[in-house]
């Protein structure tokens, strides 16, 4: 099993941009040799476009792998962005990592996106097989419920027309979502006993769907921080889990790089092996923090 662990910049702890601290990220990610780079996505905090902030990341790096966590599909021309993600997967060489989301339950955000909460699975469910034909075909018609087009032909093509697509959740109709039309599992805010008991369902909705997700595409993202949490970031760690359901904090968040390590180990020993490790909060020293995650948890990857 090839363990493969990536870092996560976004989310709520992220801090107003400074494209130097940016790119000492990149820098560091590149040459302590993690393996791919994830954005989050969300369109009222301090994070970036996942696409312009993955295209910069491109151009700087050679080898990291380029990852959204996750990229909000409902809302969007498909058509659009499976042309967008082609070309930047053509420019980074094969690199990108797709991974598409519903977008979170925040109203803020689900305006942005002009979609209503109750539209956005059967947006989903239409827009990514549309999606997936448009990477490998070259005339594509579709007549569905919200997208008419006939003989679209989009160019260039990914390097891979059949590009790995990752969903994420944790719900069971998120889960039978995940068996039935991705390639990968990446939840967030799960203990790795919680994440085991939920894969059954995944691959029994792939089975029912005549598809199989491969072994090691099942994986997770996991906030740590390398001090104690403070009361606010605590607190909005629990905000996020109220979908699913209390846990120990303690249980959920790993302080501290040995137990970062630790927490993977756990997930690897239960059948996991992609991770994205997230920092609670965004250090002030990218600098200081990479290698002290990196000498943590880097001996698993080069183990795996």
């Amino acid at each position: 099993m090839k363990v493969r662990i990536g870092y996560g910049y976004g989310g709520l702890g992220v801090r107003p941009l400074e494209p130097a601290s940016y790119e000492s990220l990149l820098d560091g990610l590149e040459e302590l040799g993690f393996d791919s780079l994830w954005l989050t996505e969300r369109v009222n905090a301090d994070t970036l476009d996942p696409v312009a902030g993955l295209a910069y990341a491109a151009g700087r790096t050679r080898r990291l792998k380029l990852g959204t966590a996750v990229m909000v599909l409902p809302g969007r021309n498909p058509v659009l962005l499976a042309k967008q993600l082609a070309t930047l997967d053509q420019l980074s060489r094969g690199r990108l990592l797709p991974a598409f989301g519903l977008g979170i339950v925040n109203a803020l955000e689900q305006q942005a996106f002009g979609v209503r909460r109750e539209e956005r699975a059967g947006w989903f469910d239409e827009a990514l097989p549309l999606i997936r034909r448009l990477w490998a075909e070259d005339d594509v018609t579709h007549d569905g419920t919200r997208f008419h087009v006939e003989h679209v032909t989009i160019r260039p093509k990914p390097v891979k027309p059949a590009l790995d697509v990752w969903l994420g959740g944790a719900q069971p109709r998120e889960l039978e979502r995940v068996g039935r039309l991705s390639d990968g599992w990446l939840p967030s805010f799960l203990t790795p006993e919680e994440a085991a008991a939920r894969r059954p369902v995944i691959e029994r909705a792939a089975a029912d769907a005549g598809r199989e997700i491969e072994e090691e595409h099942f994986g997770a993202l996991v906030q740590y921080s390398l001090r104690p949490l403070a009361d606010g970031e605590a607190e909005r760690i629990s905000r996020r889990r109220e979908r699913i359901g209390a846990v120990d904090i303690d249980r959920l968040v790993p302080v501290g790089a040995p137990a970062l390590r630790t927490r993977l180990q756990e997930f690897i020993d239960l059948g996991f092996s992609k991770f994205v490790v997230l920092p609670v909060s965004q250090p002030e020293s990218w600098e200081e923090e990479l290698p002290a995650v990196a000498e943590g948890v880097l001996p698993l990857q080069a183990s795996g």
